[in-house]
């Protein structure tokens, strides 16, 4: 998920309305607050990404019990995170006029009531249906947790409270596929479903308690047109453009294989159950560090350099899957694994950095090209499966790979052109001065 600014409470689109003079000072480490704060929406990161990604770890049982193929479920996938792609920027105007709080429970509390309904569709259509509606749902928690944070935390604080709710997004979309996997493969794909929607039940019953009321947050009136006017002058920025196809085509990647991965692995040769193909999703530990590590590859090789990188060690990751060895394989959703995370962590922070104004809108624009990139990925994906086998995916990331290169090297000369124009115009400056 994309990190947020300090000026993601900014109401773009939205006027503010005058509010009192005194305004209670923000939360801070140590205050009982602030732990509550932490804990409420780390249990909304783990309840939010557990139902998101719920089904990718049992298309295999959906697909047999339904008699569809892998592209056909791979839609129970593509629905939810296309419908959030579709309705994050429209849920982060609204946060503005009834709070990031309020949006927060009912984003939570009606994807949760679907998730309890999901285990019960009588047909791969009203599965595909119900998951849409659930994605639409959840587009309300990034498009308020990250303004409710810029809001309500101290400055300093702010880094560190943002960490623990992307770590409970990265934890509940792992665990929800462990949880499915195992729980599939005891009882059917019905009842992992079902597990998984207990437990985000449970994760949103533990942020309704917790969660502080909002003291910092200031109604504003929608205003469309003022809305539509930012985003018309994000999607006029070039650099922006770039970074909002280079984490849409990262997720493309890392949509497809993570979709088709299982289906590869029940079958010949490695006939893994349902509940270690689950468990293969632990591999997501493995983008925890090398998000981490972003900053420091930026620090060392700059964006660019740091992209290359990613991209190489994806693509490194995509060859070694093709190996008809077990071990092969999971070394490669290794490094498909930190190559993504590493390029998403460059292409979002670099968002935030690039917007010059309305960082919260820039910020969800580039949430909904990177789910728009997932649900994408995991369909295509699924079809080139069904075409050409896992070479069929392979060959599509190794496509989507290319796209970022390509992107990447025509921002290095665009880069050297600007900068070789700056130093001519210093020349010529520099000689009219002295003349």
């Amino acid at each position: 998920m994309p990190p947020a600014s300090t000026e993601a409470s900014t109401a773009v689109g939205a006027v503010a309305v005058e509010t009192s003079s005194e305004t209670p000072q923000p939360l801070a480490p140590g205050q009982s607050g602030y732990r509550r704060m932490s804990l409420a929406l780390f249990a909304a990161g783990v309840a939010a990404f557990a139902l998101l990604y719920s089904t990718q770890a049992v298309l295999p049982a959906v697909s047999a019990d339904f008699g569809v193929s892998a592209s056909a479920a791979s839609w129970t996938v593509s629905a939810a995170t296309g419908a959030l792609a579709l309705f994050v920027l429209p849920l982060s105007a609204f946060s503005e006029r009834f709070g990031r709080r309020t949006l927060m429970t009912v984003s939570l509390a009606v994807a949760v009531a679907v998730g309890l309904l999901v285990p019960f569709a009588p047909s791969l259509e009203w599965l595909v249906a119900l998951r849409a509606v659930q994605g639409a749902a959840l587009a309300g928690l990034p498009a308020s947790a990250m303004a409710y944070l810029a809001e309500e935390v101290r400055p300093k604080a702010l880094i560190a409270a943002i960490g623990l709710f992307v770590a409970g997004n990265s934890i509940g979309g792992m665990s929800g596929r462990i949880v499915t996997g195992w729980a599939a493969d005891l009882w059917g794909w019905r009842a992992g479903l079902a597990a998984v929607g207990l437990l985000a039940l449970a994760g949103a019953v533990v942020f309704r308690l917790l969660l502080p009321k909002a003291r910092h947050f200031t109604p504003g009136r929608l205003s469309a047109r003022a809305l539509a006017g930012t985003v018309r002058g994000h999607l006029s920025d070039p650099l922006l453009l770039r970074l909002y196809a280079i984490g849409a085509l990262f997720m493309t990647v890392f949509g497809a294989v993570y979709t088709v991965i299982g289906y590869r692995l029940v079958a010949a040769p490695f006939s893994l159950s349902q509940g270690v193909v689950g468990s293969i999703f632990l591999v997501y530990l493995v983008g925890t560090v090398s998000s981490a590590a972003a900053g420091r590859l930026v620090g060392r090789l700059g964006r660019r350099g740091a992209l290359y990188l990613a991209v190489t060690t994806t693509a490194a990751g995509l060859l070694l899957s093709l190996s008809d060895a077990l071990a092969a394989v999971l070394a490669g959703l290794v490094l498909i694994t930190a190559g993504f995370f590493a390029g998403h962590a460059v292409a979002s922070s670099s968002v935030s950095r690039t917007a010059k104004t309305g960082r919260a809108q820039a910020s969800a624009l580039y949430q909904s090209v990177y789910y728009l990139g997932s649900s994408v990925g995991g369909t295509l994906g699924a079809i080139a499966y069904h075409s050409g086998g896992w070479a069929g995916t392979v060959g599509l990331g190794l496509l989507a790979v290319a796209g970022v290169v390509s992107i990447t090297l025509y921002g290095t000369r665009v880069a050297r052109a600007e900068r070789r124009t700056l130093i001519a115009a210093g020349s010529a400056q520099a000689m009219v001065a002295r003349g």
